[in-house]
């Protein structure tokens, strides 16, 4: 096979810079004329490159020991700051970890320096919950100032931020029952600080799904949470707090073991209490009422027995410009509907749930259409029909022109035709839609002070009639 002779007047290192660039020159001239070379010929003497690009390659060369050394610099730099920073928190946690009165002071900085160093840092948190960081913290609960207090509950919040297995040490290590002995001795004399602390370690340990039935479980954590939910600090941002204290009981209402608590601490009627005053509370507030009911029979019987729960529930509906709370008011009442007794079915109506729901399988969101024409058809089913049919009639004839009596007209005719082949709950609801449509129709005919024997044409009824083909079913 033929090969490439070095060009004389000189030799290089195999191993400099010079050398390879050399080489590699070489191969590829020789790669380029090999494919040309006759068999037997003798094979050409490389050419050396030009002054000009023998230049350039040293510049090119230059360059990447250039960037090899900044990168060799980087990555040491990078390795004395984590080497820094673990000697750093090494010695916080040191420091945490003394014991005796003297040292109290000591272990509240430290407790400071923790949250800053987890604030934003999730390597830190990781390596502070190794050094064993939370147990002491926990254990700082006991002191005797609130400003020990804060500190650690902020420091435990912060570890705990994005890092599961930092939550479930946390209620491993008692930081449940501390936090509310706290609250039952009284002690700090910042308690609302305090307490609104706790509610933001509360709502942090709750997101765990391993933590609810746990904090559930803990004596005077729900009624806690309720309690600062009803009456938040009024010196504070009080919106926030009460938005904090109800995001941790939706949390917890998320599990069913937890219902029970709930609803004996009261919760039910704080909730109705609270809808209308905040789009984003209200539709929080609607989320815990929806996994309450969906929960147990208790839940639905709270419900029923706040007054004007209904009425509220159902003037929900009409809120056009709150999708999410108008499809979590449909949800408690399809789930109200469908599992309650028949007396609330009863108040439904009476509480002009028909024509909002009507209005919401024709206008609102894709969840909310499905929801409110389920609702439709429970109550066109069983002994709920009764609570929706009581007021339907049939549809009327236009009045014939001569005053004695009724006259089926073509519109009428097909109408009949075409419910022939609908199902009996399409049927009931077609028939609301047409009773609803009549309804508008008098009243827009007492406004413009027309005959008390107006009736509409022919044509306006095929399109009440039509309305109804669009409801999803």
């Amino acid at each position: 096979m033929a090969r490439c002779e070095v060009v004389a007047g000189g030799r290089w290192s195999p191993f400099s810079a010079a050398g390879i660039r050399r080489r590699l020159l070489e191969a590829v001239l020789c790669g380029a004329t090999n494919h040309k070379r006759k068999k037997g010929a003798e094979p050409p003497r490389s050419i050396p490159p030009p002054p000009d690009e023998e230049r350039r390659l040293e510049k090119l060369s230059e360059l990447l020991q250039a960037e090899a050394r900044e990168s060799r610099s980087r990555e040491e730099a990078e390795k004395k700051r984590k080497i820094e920073a673990f000697e750093e928190m090494q010695g916080v946690v040191l420091r945490l970890q003394e014991t005796g009165e003297d040292f109290d002071r000591r272990r509240a900085d430290a407790a400071a320096e923790v949250r800053r160093l987890a604030k934003d840092n999730s390597e830190a948190r990781q390596t502070l919950a190794m050094l064993g960081a939370i147990p002491p913290l926990v254990g700082l609960l006991d002191a005797e100032d609130s400003e020990s207090h804060i500190s650690a509950l902020y420091a435990l919040l912060n570890l705990g931020i994005g890092n599961d297995e930092n939550k479930s040490a946390i209620v491993k290590a008692g930081a449940v029952h501390k936090m509310l002995a706290l609250i039952e001795s009284g002690l700090p004399t910042t308690p609302t600080s305090t307490a609104e602390a706790i509610v933001a370690v509360l709502l942090s340990l709750g997101a765990l799904d391993a933590n609810k039935p746990i904090i559930g479980a803990s004596s005077g954590a729900i009624l806690f949470l309720v309690n600062f939910f009803r009456t938040p600090n009024p010196n504070t941002n009080s919106t926030q707090s009460k938005d904090d204290a109800l995001r941790a009981l939706f949390n917890l209402s998320i599990s069913p073991s937890n219902a029970g608590q709930l609803i004996d601490s009261g919760l039910v009627p704080c909730l109705f209490a609270t809808i209308g005053e905040d789009a984003n509370i209200s539709e929080r507030a609607l989320a815990v009422l929806s996994n309450l009911v969906a929960a147990s029979p208790e839940g639905r019987s709270a419900v029923s027995c706040v007054a004007d729960a209904f009425p509220l529930l159902v003037d929900v509906l009409n809120w056009s410009d709150e999708p999410g709370c108008q499809e979590k008011a449909a949800y408690i009442l399809m789930v109200m509907a469908h599992k309650s007794r028949g007396g609330d079915r009863a108040a439904m109506a009476a509480a002009g749930i028909t024509s909002a729901l009507l209005e919401l399988a024709l206008v609102g969101s894709a969840l909310a259409q499905k929801r409110a024409s389920r609702i439709l058809e429970m109550f066109s089913e069983d002994k709920g029909k009764e609570a929706l049919k009581g007021g339907i009639v049939a549809v009327s004839a236009p009045i014939d022109s001569s005053g004695g009596g009724r006259s089926m007209s073509a519109a009428s005719v097909a109408e009949i035709e075409e419910e022939k082949g609908m199902s009996e709950e399409r049927r009931a609801v077609r028939r609301l839609v047409v009773q609803s449509w009549q309804n508008n129709m008098r009243r827009i005919a007492r406004r413009a002070n027309l005959p008390p024997d107006f009736a509409p044409s022919d044509s306006f009824r095929e399109l009440a009639a039509s309305s109804s083909k669009s409801l999803p079913f």
